[in-house]
């Protein structure tokens, strides 16, 4: 009788547990993957970074935190259905970046991941640079310029880079200017009336010559309008009312046209016999 008694307290017990609804697991959200885009960081890159999650409780706010070495900074990632994203603003070459993605959900768990990359840039292709438009006929020396383009895929930094005037050290480039690829950079103001000028004088109805080096003294590109003679400049030759042009950018020959400063030149223009070719 007893044990009956028993077997049928079991029974009850276990036909009450049954009804008895499972708790949920409560635990810190599972963080699967963090990935930056690109891979390759350039100091021209902004960096997205995503973060795939998952778990039963929702995520509530996920953040993505960054240092380069001085203060951290923190932006707020955005995204849905277990995928979230945040940007890392572009950092200077060789930036050592240690970032964190931090997950706080519905439960009040909180799930973190760290990680880092390297900024790097590659090698400038400086045999892609050339002068690309020179422009002497402006009334005021302001105005005066000389243009390089950039015939690659990739950025070429200009730090190092020279130019001479008549034989003589006329500019030398500095960190922070580039030229994008397929794109030009204007070398504006004569005879030093412009911060980031040339320092030699420009004119346009005597014989000059311009040339271009890379930051190891490799000769790139050369303008000749005429000839050296006793000196360079001694030599007077029609006056040129536009610019030399590359006609069309990077790759065409030198051409009289209105002057385009910073812009595409045009695609043909006036032959200058005067200069060499």
């Amino acid at each position: 009788m007893k044990t009956i008694k028993y077997l049928l307290m079991l029974v009850a017990a276990l036909l009450m547990a049954s009804c008895v609804e499972d708790k949920v697991y409560e635990g810190p959200s599972t963080i699967k993957s963090v990935a930056v885009n690109p891979e390759a960081p350039t100091s021209f890159d902004n960096v997205t970074v995503t973060a795939k999650v998952e778990g039963l409780q929702a995520p509530t706010k996920v953040t993505l935190e960054y240092t380069t070495g001085a203060s951290a900074q923190t932006v707020e990632m955005t995204g849905s259905n277990g995928t979230y994203t945040g940007v890392i603003p572009a950092q200077p070459d060789g930036t050592k970046v240690s970032y964190k993605v931090t997950v706080l959900n519905e439960a009040g768990y909180t799930a973190v991941a760290e990680k880092d990359y390297t900024v790097g840039d590659k090698p400038s292709d400086y045999s892609q640079l050339v002068l690309n438009e020179l422009y002497g006929a402006a009334a005021e020396d302001a105005g005066k310029f000389i243009e390089l383009y950039n015939k690659s895929d990739d950025p070429v930094k200009l730090k190092g880079v020279t130019l001479n005037k008549d034989e003589q050290l006329t500019w030398t480039g500095i960190e922070g200017e580039i030229v994008m690829p397929h794109s030009c950079f204007a070398i504006v103001g004569a005879k030093g009336t412009t911060e980031r000028g040339f320092s030699s004088g420009f004119s346009a109805k005597k014989s000059v010559l311009v040339e271009l080096f890379d930051p190891n003294g490799k000769k790139l590109d050369v303008f000749q309008r005429g000839e050296k003679g006793t000196a360079w400049g001694a030599a007077s030759l029609a006056s040129v009312k536009g610019s030399w042009s590359r006609c069309p950018d990077g790759t065409g020959k030198f051409m009289i046209t209105d002057p385009t400063c910073g812009e595409k030149n045009p695609s043909t223009g006036t032959a200058d016999d005067t200069v060499v070719q």
